[in-house]
């Protein structure tokens, strides 16, 4: 029996990572582990160790239509090229609901198809319906990142689960061995280039803040970073960098982080940057709805506040940073919450799902 897990789009956003966290038990644990992904770019599933790797053709396109087209035809490639590859008994392990061309194959070959489901914000809708569609029809088994998710998304005709996802024990242990005394005024905040992100607000943010420092970390390019800010003007207090492989410094840099996800446009179905902020003892200021909110007791840890409302997030920044017997209250707290997303615990209950 082989595994074959099938992702889009290779990068270092979180379901990428969440997969390599997976796949890098299984290589342990001994298992035949094919990583299916398109070519020509790094990210987190480049260069497992123990893994086979095979490419299927997927070019990203700025025009929605044509990457639309191109979408649709790297899943008729993905579904030939594999098809005489893949053999009855062995397993079709699919990471978000994109490829759907693997879910298909699985279906005809006998396979036992696993999604492991990370998403519920897409559009157009008609894209959505179709791509949940497919899930129904071919999946055994579905693993949900969120209660969220898993509620929203019911696919009640196979095998569910709930499996949070979990912080990389390496991750981990460098948070664990760095320890920062003193609030330093800085907020951090790290994802994808997009408007309903809430990379706006962040700016916004810095600007009606001066006494504080920011940073913005985005999955992007320099160049995609001048054009989408081209002819705004951004704030002397605010730092806008690029995909960074290694973000411990950043973390060791913060003392708040921020995810302003405009939920009208996006809801985060888990939060990956939300537990590694943790696991550096920082509190955090997340969307009050969607997986992420699961995560974050209000007032504890962090605080649930809604991205439309940045006055009320300037306000939620000040508290803690004013008040040092907060900061330090949530520090202890966010730590603590770890307990709930450890890696062993992840990998166990994820493979024995998987594996029986």
């Amino acid at each position: 029996m082989s595994i074959f897990a099938f992702h889009l789009l290779n990068d270092y956003s979180g379901s990428p990572k969440v997969l390599s966290q997976l796949l890098k038990g299984l290589v342990e644990k001994g298992e035949d582990v094919n990583i299916v992904t398109c070519s020509g770019r790094d990210g987190f599933l480049s260069d497992i160790k123990g893994a086979n790797y095979h490419y299927f053709w997927y070019n990203w396109h700025q025009n929605p239509f044509v990457r639309l087209f191109n979408y649709m035809l790297s899943q008729f490639l993905l579904f030939f090229k594999f098809l005489f590859l893949v053999k009855k008994g062995d397993i079709v392990y699919i990471n978000t609901v994109l490829p759907f061309g693997a879910g298909l194959l699985g279906k005809l070959k006998s396979c036992q198809v696993v999604y492991h489901i990370h998403e519920t914000s897409m559009k157009p809708l008609v894209l959505k319906k179709f791509l949940f569609g497919i899930v129904k029809l071919t999946a055994d088994k579905v693993i949900y990142v969120s209660n969220y998710l898993a509620q929203n998304e019911p696919v009640s005709s196979q095998s569910t689960i709930v499996i949070p996802n979990a912080i990389d024990a390496n991750f981990l242990k460098i948070a664990q061995s760095f320890e920062k005394s003193i609030c330093t005024n800085h907020v951090l905040m790290i994802c994808s280039l997009k408007k309903y992100k809430g990379v706006d607000e962040f700016v916004h943010l810095a600007t009606i803040s001066p006494l504080l420092n920011f940073r913005l970390i985005v999955n992007a390019s320099e160049l995609e970073i001048s054009t989408y800010f081209i002819n705004k003007k951004l704030p002397n207090n605010l730092e806008i960098l690029p995909t960074q492989t290694n973000v411990h410094p950043h973390y060791q840099w913060a003392d708040i982080v921020l995810n302003l996800s405009k939920t009208d446009k996006w809801i985060e179905t888990f939060g990956l940057t939300v537990i590694e902020a943790m696991a550096y003892g920082l509190p955090v200021i997340v969307p009050p709805v969607g997986g992420i909110a699961e995560i974050v007791s209000d007032g504890i840890n962090g605080y649930k506040v809604d991205s439309n409302n940045i006055e009320e997030i300037k306000n939620r920044l000040f508290d803690i940073i004013s008040n040092e017997n907060l900061y330090k209250k949530m520090k202890v707290q966010s730590k603590l919450s770890l307990q709930n997303y450890s890696e062993s615990k992840f990998l166990v209950r994820i493979q024995d799902y998987l594996l029986t």
